[in-house]
């Protein structure tokens, strides 16, 4: 019995798999998620990844089996919650501060949502990686940012406008290149916090 029969065919993906270095990696990444923003899900292909990063479409198939398996991971290697650390001190400066980095991002997110919208209906892995890249820290975090303000005596625990923080914040930034044809950027969003957020929430913008 040979050594790699020995070992199994699990054991042999891994020593495949591992011959990409993490650099390697999130370039393969990157030029996913870059070919998701620019030209929609349905266009993505292995073939088009592995010219743009100039490879075969062996190595990319050897390391992810399907499409969809491949923009997962690359929605994975690629979370980054956008209000981790925000702590002005008060909850409606926190809020702002929150959608003024909302908006920085909101043209990359926004066409990476835009582009995987259909896909995610009919993928339960890809819905999945969605949320836990793009939706569940983001609430997290949002969720921090209240308690703190609960604690802080700022606002009630209870108070019945903070259910829908979250669906407000990212409600607006799907919704306004669809009525608008623009992008929700950083000053639309802190507007639309000072008037609409903080008043719902019975509070003031810090001095």
């Amino acid at each position: 019995m040979t050594s790699q029969a020995a070992d199994g065919p699990d054991t042999v993906v891994a020593s495949r798999r591992s011959k990409i270095t993490p650099e390697r990696e999130q370039e393969f990444y990157d030029a996913v998620l870059a070919q998701l923003r620019e030209s929609g899900y349905d266009s993505l292909t292995m073939e088009g990844v592995a010219a743009s990063t100039r490879c075969s479409k062996s190595t990319l198939y050897r390391q992810w089996r399907t499409k969809p398996q491949f923009v997962a991971a690359a929605l994975r290697a690629n979370r980054c919650p956008r209000f981790s650390g925000i702590d002005t001190g008060s909850l409606a400066g926190d809020l702002l501060e929150a959608a003024r980095l909302a908006g920085e991002r909101s043209g990359g997110d926004t066409r990476l949502l835009q582009a995987l919208g259909h896909a995610i209906m009919q993928d339960a892995e890809l819905k999945c990686a969605l949320r836990e890249t793009l939706v569940e820290p983001e609430v997290a975090e949002l969720q921090e940012i209240v308690r703190r303000g609960v604690e802080r005596g700022e606002i009630a625990a209870d108070h019945p406008a903070l259910e829908f923080l979250p669906a407000q914040l990212f409600g607006v930034m799907r919704g306004r290149p669809v009525l608008t044809g623009r992008y929700a950027d950083p000053e639309y969003m802190v507007r639309f916090v000072e008037a609409a957020v903080l008043p719902a929430l019975g509070l003031r913008r810090p001095d």
